[in-house]
């Protein structure tokens, strides 16, 4: 271990050691590895630059450089690329980097290039590297490919991107029901390219998927033993089409480590392994918390503050109008006597059942994802959620009433009205706008995956707004009630 190396390792232990949720070793060696690159930048000739990328390059592992880059601008990662020590490294590169590292490198790569990176990945792989390029490449390169390896890149990329077809990886290994454990270990040793998997597929003369060998029974058992009295029958697999929720939810119940593809013929055309369904998982979760906040933004990647600001802007237009048409509304009763007193307290309405309706449509939504919300179990939790966003606005509301009486009786916040009369009104206020929230954070989720919209909208800034008017408009509608029946 040379010194750098050893002086990179002393600064993520320090900085692991502080502590908090920023500091973990992965992103301290981010850290660490984006201002080497920054200070290689940085240097005064084009010569310095290059000798101390290449050097950065060949002394750090692929997989962090391809992270570290994404914080650089465009033009710095095809540097950085261009530096790799190999095409093996460069391989590992392009695998582990995001989708604006391989659209801005690619550009600058022929076609023969990009043609020996796809040789030597498997095809499951390379497909993911073909959405980053245009169709006219991409058609220009597979025809540099050699026939066989093309045709099973493109059965996976004509998939669906979110489909089970598109994570599994055609090359698999799968034997007939008479073939014993010694050629089968023969065949996996003529074909170091094809991944092993955890388990070796079995099938019968119509090549329909019948049982599964545990990787491991090829070692315990003798050579001569057939497979299919090894073999274990498969109790789960999944058709192209289906979809990447679909996938997860059942590899992530049972706990798959190899899931079978088949087609309406129950022929196995491919295998999902337990490693593209974490990163399935992860790139949903991506895009769940994306929707809750109302953007399709990475952090992560190095981009013009005016390109995040349009990211985030046309949600927000949303909030603006609901906040003008809440104004509107407002400004309609502003006659009213009882509305002096009355919209004092809007702030602490809106932010109340505003909680109170995130918090539901957050607890149905998490359901939905994980699968533990059935169709079945729906309308359970719809009530569940209903009463407890009762409950909250009758508890709520009364401490909240009976908190303005005690400082409008004890004239600690007095205004100028009939304690016990403003404090029934933001009693009842406060019910009927939580009862409004919950209604709405509730039936959201439901609708928007009715008419295949992510729900995790139903927790974004659009639902967040429209239950700020419509909350505030309970309250007001609430006070002119009550402040009727007063004489108010």
């Amino acid at each position: 271990m040379d010194a750098h190396t050893e002086q990179d390792n002393g600064k993520i232990e320090e900085g692991v050691v502080l502590g908090n949720l920023m500091d973990s070793r992965t992103s301290q060696l981010d850290d660490v590895l984006n201002e080497k690159l920054e200070e290689a930048f940085l240097k005064p000739t084009s010569q310095f630059i290059f000798h101390d990328i290449a050097k950065i390059a060949s002394e750090h592992d692929p997989i962090d450089l391809a992270y570290a880059v994404t914080r650089l601008p465009s033009a710095a990662r095809v540097i950085v690329y261009e530096n790799l020590p190999d095409l093996n490294a460069k391989i590992i590169f392009m695998t582990n980097t995001g989708s604006n590292t391989r659209s801005a490198i690619f550009p600058q790569l022929d076609d023969e290039e990009i043609k020996a990176l796809l040789e030597r990945m498997p095809p499951d792989e390379a497909v993911w590297l073909l959405d980053d390029m245009s169709d006219r490449r991409l058609k220009r390169v597979l025809e540099l490919l050699e026939p066989k390896k093309a045709a099973r890149i493109r059965e996976l990329y004509n998939h669906d991107r979110h489909s089970a077809g598109r994570l599994m990886t055609n090359e698999f290994f799968a034997f007939s029901l008479n073939a014993t454990i010694g050629e089968v270990a023969a065949v996996i040793r003529d074909n170091p390219g094809i991944d092993l998997t955890r388990r070796i597929f079995v099938l019968n003369d119509m090549e329909e998927l019948v049982g599964f060998v545990p990787a491991r029974n090829l070692i315990v058992n003798p050579a001569y033993v057939p497979i299919k009295q090894v073999m274990q029958p498969v109790l789960h697999q999944i058709h192209a089409d289906a979809s990447r929720d679909e996938v997860v939810d059942l590899v992530e119940r049972y706990k798959i480590p190899a899931l079978p593809v088949v087609d309406d013929h129950d022929r196995l055309v491919g295998v999902i392994t337990y490693e593209s369904v974490v990163e399935a998982m992860e790139d949903i979760a991506d895009e769940t918390i994306a929707s809750i906040a109302g953007t399709a933004e990475d952090v992560s990647e190095h981009e013009p503050i005016f390109k995040r600001f349009f990211w985030r802007a046309p949600w927000l237009i949303v909030t603006l109008c609901a906040g003008l048409v809440t104004a509107a509304a407002l400004s309609h009763f502003r006659d009213r006597d009882w509305f002096t007193f009355v919209a004092l307290f809007v702030p602490l309405i809106a932010g109340m059942s505003g909680n109170v309706g995130i918090q539901c449509s957050t607890i149905l939504v998490r359901g939905m994802s994980t699968g533990e919300l059935s169709h079945g179990s729906r309308r359970q939790a719809v009530i569940s959620e209903l009463s407890i966003g009762t409950l909250i606005g009758v508890i709520f509301g009364i401490l909240c009433g009976g908190f303005v009486y005690l400082l409008n009786r004890l004239e600690i916040h007095f205004i100028g009205s009939d304690p016990i009369i403003l404090g029934i009104i933001v009693s009842f206020g406060l019910l009927g706008a939580c009862l409004m929230a919950t209604l709405l954070g509730t039936l959201s989720p439901f609708v928007f995956a009715r008419f295949r919209i992510d729900p995790a909208v139903a927790s974004g800034p659009i639902v967040t707004a429209f239950n700020d008017v419509l909350s505030t408009l309970m309250y007001i509608m609430v006070a002119k009630g009550i402040s009727s029946f007063f004489g108010i």
